[in-house]
């Protein structure tokens, strides 16, 4: 797209910009030590808090790679968006109480610091930094790539650069995302949260409802679809484009592994009252749940107006919702839209390169006992290299959005929902186990993954998997068994007062 045929869009996206990046100029001012970077002072309230957690975890994934993949694999792909009903409270309710204690009782800034003072192992809080590492690289490349792609519809840098375009889009988003980070650390993102939350709901709903205002309404909607040879009737079977594990492999990774998640886990670590939380999964739950409206009525609209001849059929599924907003929606709503889809991005690129900068900074030296000084400084220096080498990991990649999104969620879910959600309600579960736990799901998960992954390992055997298999779901699976087998096997540890006393609570 040309930047003169919509600067409505355009002027609205830039002044978004603009207005994050002096958020992080000013931020930078407030961001004093380390407690300030990683856990914004341990200050901050319900709203933000919540509305924090949604936004780390609604960001590309959802704004730009959900469409894509229901475009993709018809309506089964929306199985990953069926546990958002449950999963707030289930966080709330299983893990964020004790975490947010445990941050009373120690110095605790990150979840391998939370999972050291549990197990008193270096070799947990090790892995799992490690863990954090190479999820935090996957899940921040699907935030670069996302970011690329609306670079991309923004300022037509297809038509200037051709197959190499997306790389140059993903540069100058790494250039916007590292600044922003480096400045004001958790600081940054969690003053600008609330108004990035806020307008990400708001675009959700409206697009939502001009979507399907678009295509005709949900009857012909459905009709167009249904009738289309490009999509089919199986396109709005709920499991019909799909084989049946992968659907229910959806749900059960979505649901399941969300316990594991260290960009949402983190946010409960800057609560400032342990009683928020007792509000905390409407706010969280509500606010995801009108964000899927966007997936689900972007998903929809578009392949209904490809099979309707109103729209060419995308040569990219990650490039639905910026077709659409850029060829059916008026340009004040797309302008919107663009900016909440910018806002989810940095929100959640910030969250990624912070937890990411404390494993190299304060996870990793603490597991081989080495001395940290001036992490704030050093902090800052990963960000930078972090996001350059998800961006590399992103082109390397090669598919969409939402599956390099699913590939790291599965990552975090496999190697820490078992040691954090289980070893933090069940004093039985050993320092043992929740090292074998998190080394077999970071093995299986990455393991099968690569081999599967014919960009990633072209000169490496392909394993025959069943039939709808998903990798995440093997590697989850194996963690929690071993964590439950390995615990009853071995006798009961013994825990730090102070950390049984959290427990008990």
């Amino acid at each position: 797209m040309p930047v003169l045929d919509k600067p409505i869009v355009v002027w609205v996206s830039l002044g978004y910009l603009l207005l994050v990046t002096a958020i992080g100029v000013w931020s930078m001012r407030r961001t004093r030590g380390a407690r300030d970077f990683f856990i914004a002072g341990q200050s901050l309230g319900l709203w933000v808090t919540g509305f924090a957690t949604m936004s780390a975890a609604f960001s590309g994934f959802v704004f730009i790679g959900g469409p894509g993949l229901v475009y993709r694999m018809g309506v089964a792909s929306l199985f990953i968006c069926v546990p958002v009903g449950f999963t707030s409270g289930l966080l709330c309710w299983v893990v964020a109480k004790r975490l947010r204690l445990l941050a009373e009782v120690r110095p605790v800034y990150t979840v391998p610091e939370a999972l050291l003072a549990r197990y008193r192992s270096r070799t947990v809080s090790g892995l799992a930094a490690v863990a954090v590492l190479a999820g935090t690289v996957a899940y921040l490349g699907a935030q670069l790539q996302a970011l690329g792609v609306v670079i991309e519809a923004l300022f037509g840098t297809r038509e200037l650069f051709g197959a190499s375009s997306l790389a140059v889009a993903m540069l100058i988003g790494v250039v916007v995302v590292a600044f922003y980070a480096v400045a004001g650390g958790m600081i940054a993102g969690a003053y600008t949260d609330l108004f990035q939350g806020i307008l990400m709901v708001v675009a959700a709903v409206a697009v939502c409802w001009v979507a399907v205002e678009a295509s005709g309404g949900l009857h012909a909607l459905a009709r167009s679809i249904a009738g289309s040879p490009e999509f089919g009737p199986s396109f709005l079977d709920p499991v019909g484009s799909l084989p049946l594990f992968t659907a229910i492999g959806f749900f059960f990774l979505f649901g399941v592994g969300v316990l594991g998640q260290p960009h949402m886990l983190h946010k409960f670590f800057m609560l400032d009252r342990v009683g928020s939380l007792k509000w905390m999964p409407a706010v969280l739950g509500g606010g995801q749940m009108l964000c899927v409206l966007l997936w689900i009525g972007l998903g929809l609209a578009v392949p209904a107006l490809v099979a309707a001849g109103r729209m060419e059929p995308l040569a990219r599924p990650d490039d639905a919702t910026p077709a659409f907003l850029l060829g059916f929606a008026p340009e004040p709503l797309a302008g919107l839209v663009f900016a909440g889809v910018l806002a989810a991005i940095m929100s959640t690129a910030d969250s990624f390169l912070n937890i990411g900068a404390a494993a190299l900074v304060r996870d990793l030296p603490a597991a081989f006992g080495w001395r940290r000084p001036r992490q704030l400084f050093w902090g800052r220096v990963w960000v930078v290299a972090i996001a350059l080498v998800a961006a590399l990991f992103a082109l390397a990649y090669g598919d969409l959005i939402a599956l390099l999104g699913t590939f790291a969620f599965a990552t975090f879910a496999a190697a820490l929902a078992p040691a954090v959600a289980i070893g933090l309600n069940w004093k039985r579960v050993t320092a043992g186990a929740a090292s074998a736990s998190i080394a077999t799901g970071l093995a299986v998960n990455l393991g099968v993954e690569l081999l599967t992954r014919q960009s990633l390992a072209p000169w490496l055997p392909r394993p025959v998997l069943p039939p709808g298999v998903l990798p995440g779901v093997l590697a989850v699976s194996a963690s929690f068994s071993v964590l439950l087998i390995w615990s009853w096997l071995a006798p009961p540890p013994e825990l730090d007062r102070d950390v049984e006393r959290v427990m008990e609570l």
